[in-house]
């Protein structure tokens, strides 16, 4: 398997450990993967009546995961999540955008969750 199609792959498995981490704590899924405003939304989910926009960071390197998320990307997330709200049907919730980083290189993968990572305008 050549690099390119490794680091999709881990980026796959990443998202998915991301998703079960998030319904084990009691966060409703509502989308994955979408598109829109110029960016790409990894994970939607609810968290009681907070509608939660999630960016799910992979790696195995020592380098900070959550620096990944500088304010080019936040400004990219805040889009697609405009866009994302625009073609939702009902009233607007609450959100908040988390972080949720996966460490892949070791025997057992770790994942934290970093909740209302940063706001709109950081």
């Amino acid at each position: 398997m050549t690099s390119a199609r490794q680091a999709v792959a881990a980026g796959r498995r990443a998202e998915e450990m991301a998703r079960r981490y998030l319904k084990e704590r009691g966060m409703v899924l509502e989308a994955g993967n979408v598109r829109g405003g110029g960016g790409e939304l990894d994970v939607v989910a609810l968290d009681g009546e907070v509608l939660v926009f999630v960016e799910v960071k992979s790696g195995a390197g020592p380098g900070e995961l959550l620096q990944r998320v500088d304010p080019r990307k936040r400004r990219r997330l805040v889009a697609a999540a405009e866009a994302y709200l625009a073609r939702r049907p009902g009233p607007t919730p609450r959100c908040r955008f988390d972080v949720v980083t996966v460490r892949l290189g070791d025997r057992s993968p770790r994942v934290e969750h970093l909740a209302d990572a940063f706001r709109v305008g950081d």
